[in-house]
């Protein structure tokens, strides 16, 4: 039985870790550091660093708090966030990033993806989904969530691993931050259609949801950012409820 990934999400504004509800109503958390060090302590998996403004506002991702998080976390962190060019790759992996998540980027060159696997390897790129349903059909969002692209996310999907992706992290915007769960349906529409690790975003709001996840979709992991940064569910028990509920979890 392969291993499921319990993954925390440090979504980073201004240096600062934030947290909204539908990618809206964004608050203040706490130290990306602080925050880090923490989760590599209390057994996470992996940890995922978005710079969650940095397409939006045109700029490049904060590389000197990214440094600082990769100096103190001895877990594969992968990053994201304003990654526009295989420069962008180059740099964030210089600064201790083991995974590179693209999104906004990949949507304005396609190509990009293709690129950074040549040079890098599937395995350090990762394909970041933010998907909203539009008209009962699944669809891709740019810029944080802000726009619409009008692309179908499972074509995109499919696009994507075919171009080299060799995970897909999968948000979705209807159930960020609301805490009902993660988007199943969504989920499973695009597990069927790839063949590479999905990272499940969007919804967690109990243990309970989780178990939910991984018997009821072909997630790779379970990604999750409000529940663990404000102490609702602990990491450590959540793998051992898991364990017990029979889902294989790696327990340190």
């Amino acid at each position: 039985m392969i291993t499921k990934r319990i993954i925390p999400c440090l979504d980073v504004r201004d240096g600062r870790v934030v947290k909204g509800q539908n990618f809206k109503g964004i608050k203040d958390v706490e130290n990306p550091v602080t925050l880090a060090k923490y989760y590599n302590e209390q057994g996470a998996d992996e940890l995922v660093f978005y710079d969650i403004t940095a397409s939006f506002e045109g700029r490049r991702l904060f590389t000197d708090i990214l440094t600082e998080v990769a100096k103190c976390v001895f877990i594969p962190l992968t990053v994201g966030g304003g990654i526009n060019t295989v420069d962008d790759f180059d740099r964030v992996l210089k600064c201790g990033a083991d995974k590179v998540s693209v999104n906004s980027g990949a949507i304005k060159n396609p190509d990009l993806i293709r690129e950074a696997a040549k040079k890098y390897g599937n395995q350090c790129v990762v394909l970041s989904m933010d998907v909203k349903r539009v008209d009962g059909s699944f669809t891709v969002f740019a810029k944080g969530g802000r726009e619409n692209t009008g692309i179908d996310a499972i074509e995109w999907a499919k696009r994507g691993v075919k171009n080299g992706a060799g995970e897909i992290v999968l948000n979705s915007i209807d159930t960020d931050g609301v805490k009902n769960g993660f988007d199943i349906e969504m989920l499973n529409a695009v597990c069927s259609v790839v063949n590479v690790p999905v990272i499940a975003s969007g919804g967690a709001g109990s243990k309970e949801h989780f178990k939910t996840l991984f018997e009821n979709t072909d997630a790779s992991a379970g990604l999750a950012a409000s529940i663990f940064h404000f102490g609702e569910v602990k990491i450590p028990e959540l793998k051992q409820y898991l364990k017990n509920e029979n889902i294989e979890m790696r327990i340190i």
